[in-house]
Order: structure tokens, then C-alpha cells, then sequence
């Protein structure tokens, strides 16, 4: 069986290089809009398995990894920002409080009965921060295609006061241990 990754997320695709596993990407056919009063959670674990499904569906003999990740405060949804402003607003709104990010993560082999779906919560509490310091770093990394506008891999960091969680990956938008074991329970080696 190969592995597709049902995405176009350069971020995704570079965590999952990390595995050393050959698959290809496939850009998953999904309305990405949230349902009224859905929280944070569900809308993950509902678009993961929907991405999942609908490479899957067009690819049955493969297994199919499907990833979505919501980013929340105080259980309302925050999205990527898109544009410098929004991006400002959304760190103004961050800062000094505990932003929340939901990444669902699918399996789906439609022809070996494989479905798999689980949601890692992944928690980062913001440091105190200045106009000066958001202005400088979003000018630096440019964050306008992240949930919550910064680049934990990067930069960002220096935004936070600490991380809390299990799996750093997830945060980054695909939770590579979780997707781990998932692959040793479909019956792929990764090491």
C-alpha cells in the first residue's frame, strides 16, 4: 500500500519528509466551513477524516493520512490570518493567554477497512507582548498562512512563555507520533 498525504501544506509535507517514507501529496476536495457552534475539536476531527475520505475515495488501494489543525481561544476558532493586520490582531488577542490548537489526524485505507481518527491538543501560553515586538516579528516571518500567525519552528518561539503538550508536531500541523503509531497499526513499517 502507499501513502498519500491528503494535502497541498508545505508545512505538512515537511513533517512528514521527516519519516523517510515515500508518498505522494493530493490536494483533498473539502468545505473547510465550520458548523454552527462546532467546537474547536470536532471541526479538526471532522475536516481530518473528511480530507482523509475524499483522497481516499479516488485512491482506494491507499492509505490516505488526512490533517486538519484549528487554533482557539477561549473555545472561538482563529484562522490564518492571511494579511499583516489580521496577523497583528491575532497576537494583540494572544498575548498573555493560552491559545489552544486542535490537529486531527486521520488514516484511511479504503480496500483494508482502515479508518483511524484522533485529535491532539496542543497548548502554547503566550508571553506578554509589546506592539513593537509583534510588529518586528511579523515582519520577519511573515506567519499570514499560519493558525495563530506564528512559526513555532521559527522565530515564533521567542513569542511564548511555554508549550504545553505531548507532541510537539502537532502543533507544526501534523502530530508525527500519533501518525506513528497509526502506520504500526495499518502495518507500515517506519523503522
Amino acid at each position: 500500500m502507499h501513502l498519500i498525504l491528503a494535502s497541498t501544506s508545505t508545512y505538512r509535507r515537511a513533517l512528514l519528509e521527516r519519516l523517510q517514507l515515500p508518498f505522494l501529496c493530493q490536494a483533498p476536495d473539502v468545505d473547510e466551513t465550520p458548523l454552527l457552534d462546532e467546537h474547536p475539536a470536532a471541526l479538526a476531527q471532522r475536516l481530518c477524516l473528511a480530507k482523509a475520505n475524499s483522497v481516499a475515495t479516488l485512491n482506494p488501494t491507499a492509505l490516505v493520512i488526512g490533517s486538519d489543525q484549528v487554533a482557539s481561544i477561549d473555545g472561538s476558532c482563529i484562522g490564518k490570518p492571511g494579511n499583516f493586520e489580521n496577523a497583528a490582531g491575532q497576537l494583540r488577542a494572544s498575548s498573555g493567554r493560552r491559545v489552544d490548537f486542535y490537529t486531527g489526524l486521520a488514516l484511511v485505507g479504503r480496500d483494508a477497512g482502515i479508518e483511524k481518527v484522533q485529535v491532539e491538543r496542543f497548548s502554547v501560553q503566550f508571553r506578554k507582548l509589546s506592539d513593537a515586538e509583534i510588529t518586528y516579528y511579523l515582519n520577519k516571518e511573515e506567519p499570514w498562512d499560519c493558525a495563530g500567525s506564528f512559526k513555532c519552528e521559527g522565530l515564533g518561539v521567542a513569542l511564548f512563555e511555554r508549550m504545553i503538550g505531548d507532541d510537539p508536531t502537532s502543533l507544526e500541523g501534523l502530530p508525527l507520533i500519533a501518525l506513528c503509531s497509526m502506520l504500526r497499526e495499518a502495518g507500515v513499517r517506519v523503522l
